[in-house]
């Protein structure tokens, strides 16, 4: 029965809910003065329906024989109203009986929730206390009020109202309804920052997470004050100025002020900057016996002259006590010394090495944890129990769970354990949802519009595992994959996973054949440090090229080698399935702070791979890329982006590279050209035969558009492109004796122009205008590219 049934069948007997708390004091009966003492020979119980008669009396330190005072009847009292099952208790004496008449609290039949779109049910009956075959409680209740009242301030609804209403039923039974009124969403109208030279408000509003309401709030629920959100953006400015040289940066203040008339809050940010500081003189020192200082400096990753950063200060702490613990150095701590020079606004930065306290670990205590198991938690550590206690190891240890993403919230705190050098280590999280359901959408010039569906579980079984399923599609394209990582493969900090997947490719303006793929891998990887990673795989795939309205084998029969006309006989000649089979290894190197808006940071990966592992091709192919973030003018937004690429692929054991393996290179690479623009083409029909080699670099500076407001999500670009791609197999006289004659050439194709980014609520979009400086008569020139998309 639905909450609102319960309300119509019951509306008659829709009482107030009655007073059920007791007064501060407690009237003395006047049989008993504070003075005297008195006698009873029995004790009565009237008035219980559920409750033992034998339960009251033992809440009761009145008992039969035996003098008894007024605090006696007090402390009586107070014990039987503190039970929660009594709305009502009363002490009389008949004769020689003491008479205790009770009023029990009804129980709860039913606990319901009226009014409420925001929150579903299940999730305000997981905040309540009072539950059905509970007893009702005028406190309970009460405190339950608060608490949704609360959840609903913490979604944005600061003018939410919460009435209990209580509907009587027969056998002292209730059900208990709260009725609700969500009223509207309370937003975020300005955030101001007062103090702030070195960097604009711009800037400081895209370091925090809380977002100003504007046309697109709908889509968002990071525009509403929350309290503990407010905590992690003052973290977030704390550290975004720490890391860039303010040493001295405070935050005086952190307001949220709500104006009641207009239902929006104002949030204020007082910050002191100080000066900015770069680092001096940097030194390691040691007074452990038989630690070498010499040894320690290659560790240290801050360099005199540089920006002062506490994060370099950071990763250096780790460094130098990871390196001290894998040495026999269980004890060692390392601490900085940081001497400021205000005039010369550098600090130098000494690394202290000294035998810290011989304290163990006694034992890690892991709480909060609902459905994450223990050991996913536990293997983020670099300690356990039993081991020396080290806090910049625990300090390690909490980032990373942090950026697991499975928590809402990861505090480490200690306590002193059963022994003098035992400390105890507790582990609190608050667990948050880990499984998405994600849509993807956007256009690309290639394949015109293009979307997919995924499901992805972050946690799956609490096991830390991450399991994804996606289909996607265009209008000339289908996609299927199936995903599986344990990122701690064997109890080692190893990545291993399996993906399976099918490709297929239709006939399109920019493809003269359909495509199909279906294969599968495995993927392993190797951390060597917080930043570069190791990672091998293997990689199985079916492959099957068709033209449509040609047949090879025909073609082949009559020795005409006609092909399709308009299609180079290249293509037509690819036609057929065969089998691939590859290993491949990358080292990849992350430094970009973030990986959706990068505005600081390095990203390079190197990758190898090699076909030949069996199957029906063989080549290797080795690629490369590296992209360079950097802030040109923080106050104004503007970042500074320079990417270089690279790769070659050449066949194995005398094979020729076939056209489905060669680098198809364009516009995704050097705006200005259509996809498969450049590289070399059949000089006959045009078709792109793909590269053996390619080289590419950008310049990018991306900026806000004046005038156009933060929320809007739209950046402006304006960039400068260069590469090539050339060398084909197909250009040998074996080829031209089949009629296949190639347009090739080393030359460098350039562009310029400007872009429009949008963040948009499908994905970030962008719109290229290209105009080009230099290319091939050959190639294919298109003024205008979009593309994009991603989940969300």
């Amino acid at each position: 029965m639905t909450a609102k049934l319960i309300r119509a069948t019951f509306s008659a007997l829709v009482v107030a809910a009655p007073a059920f708390s007791v007064s501060g004091t407690i009237p003395v009966p006047s049989f008993v003065s504070s003075a005297e003492a008195a006698v009873v020979s029995r004790v009565v119980v009237q008035g219980n329906d559920r409750v033992d008669a034998e339960t009251v009396r033992a809440y009761l330190l009145i008992q039969p024989g035996r003098n008894f005072s007024s605090e006696d009847i007090d402390e009586s009292l107070k014990a039987l109203y503190d039970t929660g099952l009594f709305a009502d208790v009363r002490v009389a004496q008949s004769g020689g009986a003491l008479v205790v008449t009770v009023v029990e609290n009804p129980l709860i039949n039913r606990v319901a929730f009226e009014g409420n779109s925001r929150f579903k049910d299940e999730q305000l009956a997981g905040i309540v206390q009072s539950e059905a075959r509970g007893v009702l409680t005028s406190s309970r209740v009460q405190s339950d009020v608060q608490r949704i009242l609360e959840m609903y301030r913490r979604g944005g609804r600061f003018q939410a109202s919460v009435e209990a209403k209580v509907i009587q039923l027969p056998q002292n039974r209730v059900n208990l309804v709260y009725e609700i009124t969500e009223g509207p969403k309370t937003g975020v109208s300005r955030i101001t920052f007062i103090g702030n030279q070195a960097f604009g408000d711009g800037r400081l509003r895209n370091v925090i997470e809380t977002r100003e309401s504007g046309i697109l709030s709908f889509l968002r629920r990071s525009d509403v004050y929350d309290p503990d959100r407010l905590s992690q953006d003052e973290e977030k400015i704390r550290r975004f100025y720490l890391n860039r040289g303010y040493a001295d940066f405070q935050i005086v203040s952190a307001v949220a002020d709500l104006d009641r008339e207009r239902n929006v809050f104002f949030i204020t940010f007082t910050l002191d900057e100080g000066q900015r500081y770069r680092f001096g003189a940097v030194d390691v020192e040691s007074v452990v016996p038989g630690i070498d200082p010499e040894r320690l400096r290659r560790l240290v990753q801050t360099r005199p002259g540089e920006t002062y950063s506490a994060l370099e200060i950071e990763k250096s702490l780790e460094a130098l006590t990871i390196e001290l613990a894998g040495s026999g150095y269980a004890f060692a701590q390392v601490r900085p010394r940081l001497e400021r020079n205000p005039e010369t606004q550098t600090i130098g930065v000494t690394y202290v090495v000294d035998e810290g306290s011989r304290t163990y670990v006694e034992r890690i205590e892991v709480r909060g944890n609902s459905r994450t198991r223990d050991y996913v938690i536990r293997r983020e550590f670099d300690l356990s129990e039993g081991d020396a206690f080290n806090r910049v190891l625990i300090d390690r240890a909490e980032r990373r769970l942090r950026n697991l993403n499975y928590f809402k919230d990861v505090k480490i705190t200690t306590q002193p354990g059963v022994e003098p050098d035992r400390v105890v280590v507790i582990v609190t999280v608050e667990e948050q949802p880990t499984g998405e359901i994600g849509f993807g959408a956007g256009y690309s010039t290639a394949d015109g519009i293009i979307g997919d569906i995924s499901i992805t579980e972050r946690n799956f079984l609490g096991r830390g595992y991450i399991v994804r399923a996606a289909v996607g599609g265009g209008e000339s394209s289908r996609t299927f994959e199936f995903g599986f990582t344990d990122p701690y493969f064997l109890g080692r900090r190893i990545s291993a996973g399996f993906n399976v997947f099918r490709q297929v490719y239709k006939e399109n303006d920019f493809r003269s054949y359909d495509f199909e793929s279906t294969g599968g891998g495995l993927t392993f990887g190797f951390p060597i440090t917080e930043e570069f990673k190791v990672q091998l795989g293997y990689r199985i795939e079916s492959q099957d090229i068709n033209v449509p309205g040609y047949n090879f084998a025909t073609d082949l029969a009559d020795g005409s080698f006609d092909c399709k006309p308009g299609v180079s006989r290249a293509v037509c000649q690819a036609e057929g399935s065969s089998v691939v089979s590859s290993v491949n290894y990358s080292l990849i190197y992350d430094t970009l702070d973030s990986r959706t808006n990068p505005t600081s940071g390095l990203y390079a990966q190197f990758t190898q791979d090699f076909a030949g592992v069996g199957g029906d091709v063989r080549f290797m192919r080795t690629t490369a890329q590296a992209s360079y973030y950097h802030e040109l003018i923080p106050d104004a937004g503007m970042i500074g982006l320079l990417k270089v690429q690279g790769g070659h692929i050449m066949g194995l054991g005398g094979d020729d590279v076939r056209l489905i393996d060669a680098f198809f290179k364009g516009g995704e690479t050097i705006r200005g050209f259509e996809s498969s623009g450049i590289g070399p083409r059949d000089r006959l029909t045009r078709d792109a035969l793909g590269a053996k080699v390619f080289v590419a670099g950008t310049a990018e500076v991306q900026f806000p558009l004046p005038g156009i407001p933060p929320e809007i999500g739209l950046k402006g670009a304006v960039f400068a492109d260069a590469g090539t791609a050339f060398d084909t197999d197909f250009d040998s006289a074996r080829y031209r004796a089949l009629g296949i004659f190639v347009n090739d050439s080393t030359s460098i194709r350039s562009s310029v122009g400007g872009s429009i980014l949008w963040a948009s609520p499908l994905g970030p979009l962008r719109a290229d205008f290209a105009y080009v400086l230099s290319s091939q008569s050959y190639d294919e020139e298109q003024f205008f590219r979009i593309g994009g998309g991603t989940r969300f």
